[in-house]
């Protein structure tokens, strides 16, 4: 690949991505350009325009893009209920995409011709972010200085900072306990301390749940209304995607809910140990699942059950922009027409279970499931030549097993 000659960074502000943005500049003697967008994560931004401007970037670009996220990606991602591996509900994985759309589209409004982002050379995000870039933009060059420097090891790092005047925290003079990634579905926390699956993970290493012992003694009840698998209020008050996605968090958080101990398997290869809190999420994935039981026709839901490990593999490995994800998004979206309603959860000690759920769409009928007179609503006589007929090729079999035993 030739020197570029001006670079869009994804930039957090952080040391790493501080010592790539001056690495580029002095490797390659380009432009750059840095990127800082606003998932959520809790931070204050501006210390990254003030560190970048330092650092002698041509232009900084910091964007509030939680709305976008949660109203384009986080959304759609739940109307699915996707879970990578029956238990991660893809709190980095989604982030990603959002981030490459908007490296590309900031490359090309600069005509940079490249971008870069700080992603290792062992993770996931290196190719969940450069899938994203190609889908987009096939001719897009892709830094990724990790897996291109010699900068390896902390202490290395650490005095490439120092001989370039680049501030270092003074709790990263020391190997940090663990590393954190966060946006506003989830936070991750990876390393160090939790590298080994054997050990227990501290309670400090939690970054908004409360530990499930200092959770409220009493539950809380909340409501959640849904209009086509998205959820619009919450206890009868309409919200914005980002705004129901900051309150659920609130509620989860307070209650201990969404923590995960997991190891995961990741898309090049490893196994790898992560503690994830996914509060509201968490909370919003039981309350769906709520809504469709009495909306969703049950062969819609099993079919659609039956693609959600395939669709939740395909955003993890970063393939949000394939085509396949976009051809199973439109069936999932098509299963979700009805999906409007309200669920009634029960929030105590790290758990969120429905307790009530009710629609205007239901598709439940109380006098065919009533145990007492239904008034004709089901012959229950019907049921005899449904079991015959399903019986049949059972009979054929265990009558031809007995012969050949014969």
């Amino acid at each position: 690949m030739s020197a570029p000659k001006k670079v869009v960074l994804a930039y957090s502000g952080g040391l790493d991505t501080s010592i790539i943005l001056k690495w580029l500049q002095t490797e390659y003697g380009c432009e750059v350009v840095t990127f800082t967008a606003d998932l959520g994560q809790g931070e204050e931004l501006e210390p990254a325009r003030a560190k970048a401007e330092m650092l002698g970037v041509s232009k900084v670009y910091i964007e509030d893009l939680r709305e976008e996220f949660v109203r384009d990606f986080v959304f759609p991602m739940f109307r699915a209920n996707a879970l990578y591996e029956g238990l991660y509900l893809l709190g980095t994985s989604i982030a990603r995409p959002l981030i490459s759309k908007r490296l590309v589209e900031i490359a090309a409004a600069e005509g940079a011709d490249a971008v870069a982002h700080g992603a290792t050379g062992k993770g996931n995000d290196q190719v969940r972010f450069e899938l994203a870039a190609y889908a987009l933009n096939p001719d897009i060059k892709v830094i990724a200085p990790w897996r291109l420097w010699d900068l390896t090891s902390r202490t290395r790092l650490l005095e490439f900072a120092e001989q370039n005047q680049i501030p270092v925290a003074k709790d990263k003079r020391g190997e940090a306990p663990f590393s954190v990634d966060a946006n506003l579905l989830h936070t991750s926390s990876e390393g160090k301390v939790l590298e080994n699956p054997s050990e227990e993970a501290p309670d400090y290493v939690l970054q908004r749940v409360v530990p499930v012992e200092q959770a409220p003694n009493e539950p809380e009840y909340i409501e959640v209304s849904f209009e086509k698998g998205d959820a619009v209020a919450i206890n009868g008050e309409a919200m914005s995607p980002a705004t129901i996605l900051t309150k659920l968090n609130e509620y989860g958080g307070k209650h201990g809910i969404g923590v995960l101990d997991l190891v995961e398997n990741r898309f090049v290869g490893m196994k790898s140990r992560g503690i994830y809190e996914t509060p509201g999420g968490t909370i919003l994935l039981e309350a769906h699942r709520g809504i469709e039981q009495i909306t969703l026709d049950s062969g819609a839901g099993h079919l659609k059950d039956s693609i959600m490990p395939r669709y939740a593999e395909l955003i993890y490995n970063g393939f949000w922009f394939s085509p396949e994800r976009e051809m199973l998004q439109a069936l999932i979206d098509k299963s979700q027409e009805h999906v409007t309603g309200t669920v009634r959860l029960k929030l105590y000690k790290g758990s969120a279970r429905t307790v009530a759920r009710w629609s205007d769409h239901s598709l439940y009928s109380e006098a065919h499931v009533t145990f007492e007179e239904d008034a004709g609503a089901y012959n229950q006589e019907d049921a005899k030549g449904f079991i015959q007929l399903n019986a049949l090729r059972l009979k054929l079999l265990a009558a031809r097993n007995r012969r050949l035993k014969g």
